[in-house]
């Protein structure tokens, strides 16, 4: 696995995921810098589409041991097979079995060793959903699952990372009336706590630098806006400084983002989704990446969801998912 070997969920059959797979494998598979990887997914489903698109790429079926050698001349899939139901554009609550497991699948691959990072297509939440699935998204599904597979206290964290910023949203997929209620000091320095280790570990920075944003206007104008940069945020910060990790803050959301605030940073602590996610998706999204910390194994996926409006029409962008891919195999080698 010189290339690094890198095990790819379908996403939801409907969306844009598969067609981004075949995309990405004829846009790396005769790049020896690009990892190989192989797709859990159907492969008659996948040379279909292929077909459908007109994209050369001849899809194999193969175990993942076989899959870094087939990759310079196939794109590997490996099954089980499970025959799709949904059109493109039109995502039907019969795949749902299949997208989950698909999931789950890609950490037991991790897990076993068969492969070094998991990469994972957009799924629809709410389809998922409908179909009994009980965690909000991807992220809260794969710390139960790696809480399953390797044992003791799993906290995921999501990162949305490029090149010219990462932020961390210290609340996820939660109505924006619960945050002032779920942003507490414990959550915050846990949550800077696994931000810095990983950031050590996978990413190779001796001292990340963290900040973290308000969660007021003006940060709380000292207090004139709102109070919980006074008696939760700074104190978290005054806490994981103590601990001796490089956090500062809280200061203002709007004034945090700007090409010369980026340049005395690492990575930027949100209180709340948009509040990270507004700004990475403006700065880079065709680039952005999603990646899970917190968890034993390295988890990225494309910065984007499935697209349904456009899944039929062959024009999805791989950018993401291919620098997903790529920083995946990333993560994943040891630092020295």
């Amino acid at each position: 696995m010189a290339r690094g070997l890198v095990a790819l969920t379908r996403g939801d059959p409907s969306g844009i995921g598969p067609e981004l797979a075949l995309k990405a494998w004829a846009a790396t598979h005769a790049d020896a810098t690009a990892p190989a990887f192989f797709v859990i997914a159907d492969a008659d489903h996948l040379s279909g589409l292929a077909r459908h698109f007109g994209l050369n790429v001849p899809v194999e079926p193969a175990e993942p041991r076989e899959a870094a050698a087939i990759f310079a001349r196939a794109l590997p899939v490996v099954g089980p097979a499970h025959a799709v139901v949904g059109a493109l554009g039109s995502p039907d609550l019969a795949d749902a079995a299949a997208t989950i497991a698909s999931i789950e699948a890609g950490v037991r691959f991790v897990h076993a060793g068969m492969a070094d990072a998991l990469v994972t297509n957009p799924i629809a939440k709410e389809v998922l959903q409908r179909a009994g699935f009980a965690h909000p998204g991807h992220t809260e599904f794969l710390g139960e699952l790696a809480a399953r597979l390797y044992g003791g206290k799993v906290r995921p964290v999501m990162l949305l990372w490029s090149p010219w910023l990462a932020v961390v949203p210290a609340t996820i997929h939660v109505p924006l009336a619960k945050v002032p209620m779920l942003v507490t000091q414990d959550l915050l320095v846990e949550t800077g706590a696994i931000v810095d280790a990983n950031f050590k570990r996978r990413f190779g920075l001796a001292a990340p630098r963290l900040v973290f944003t308000g969660l007021n206007p003006h940060a709380g104008e000292a207090g004139h806006i709102g109070r919980e940069e006074i008696e939760i945020i700074a104190p978290a910060v005054a806490a994981l400084r103590k601990a001796g990790i490089d956090a500062r803050g809280p200061y203002p959301a709007d004034t945090l983002f700007h090409a010369a605030a980026r340049e005395k940073y690492d990575v930027a602590i949100c209180m709340y989704h948009d509040q990270a996610l507004i700004p990475i998706k403006t700065l880079a999204f065709d680039s952005a990446v999603n990646t899970t910390l917190g968890l034993p194994f390295v988890r990225t996926s494309p910065d984007h969801g499935t697209a349904f409006d456009i899944a039929a029409g062959g024009k999805a962008d791989p950018a993401s998912l291919i620098a997903a891919l790529r920083l995946a195999a990333k993560l994943a080698k040891p630092k020295t």
